[in-house]
């Protein structure tokens, strides 16, 4: 008999921790803030030849980097990451937060706030690097967090997943960060990681044999930055939260 069927049995009150329903890192909740805002802005507010200004100076196109630099704007040095700043649409954004939440919250409560805006940052300019390798030279626009919400579910996979292969959303940020070999050896890592490969290639494959409504969606750029987070992770992961452990 458990020590649960004791205290039941002799009446004592059942306690139980329950993890809130919605409870987010302030870093967090300010960059998805700040991607409504700039939505907000642009679809309210802007006139559609304003916005097409702003799409031009700050989202991303590989076709930049064929024209000498000198004979353009600065939108080759900032778009890399401005680009992540911008969406095609409300359900974009919607997505994208989504899943934001899901992921990086534990990555966040382990890096904290200035490693995540540095994270942010550089797996946005590996999103497109990558992207950019397999489209040089197209006048594509890319835009959208896609790129940094793959890099944070690359990060993630290294220490979200417990040896039961369950996540805690509150406390998945203190387990021990997997080294890449042991990633590799994990069944819970290897299914998460190969539904997420196997649903960007069908993606691509789609695009390939058939009609796109409402844009591409730059599933090369999600595989930059999930690979980006993936290998990494740990030149972030320098001190984890309290409990957490370095590999």
């Amino acid at each position: 008999m458990s020590g649960d069927d004791i205290g039941a049995q002799v009446g004592a009150p059942e306690i139980r921790k329950r993890e809130p329903a919605f409870n987010l890192p302030g870093s967090l909740v300010f960059m998805l803030g700040l991607l409504t805002l700039i939505h907000l802005v642009r679809t309210y507010i802007l006139s559609p030849y304003t916005d097409e200004f702003v799409l031009l100076r700050f989202a991303f196109v590989p076709a930049r980097y064929t024209v000498p630099l000198a004979d353009q704007d600065l939108g080759w040095l900032w778009s890399p990451i401005t680009y992540s700043l911008l969406h095609g649409g409300w359900e974009h954004l919607i997505f994208n937060g989504f899943w934001m939440v899901a992921f990086g919250a534990p990555v966040v409560r382990r890096i904290g706030p200035f490693r995540f805006f540095l994270f942010w940052c550089l797996s946005a300019v590996a999103a497109v690097a990558f992207h950019t390798a397999l489209h040089w030279g197209t006048m594509i626009l890319v835009v959208g967090a896609s790129g940094v919400v793959s890099g944070l579910m690359g990060a993630a996979a290294r220490f979200v997943f417990s040896p039961s292969g369950r996540v805690s959303r509150q406390f998945a940020h203190l387990n021990r960060r997997l080294t890449i070999r042991e990633a590799l050896a994990n069944r819970s890592v290897l299914v998460f990681s190969g539904i997420w490969f196997l649903t960007n290639f069908l993606i691509g494959v789609g695009q390939l044999f058939g009609p796109v409504e409402g844009g591409a969606v730059a599933w090369e750029a999600h595989i930059g930055g999930f690979l980006f987070g993936f290998l990494f992770f740990p030149l972030f992961d320098v001190v984890t939260g309290e409990g957490g452990r370095r590999d």
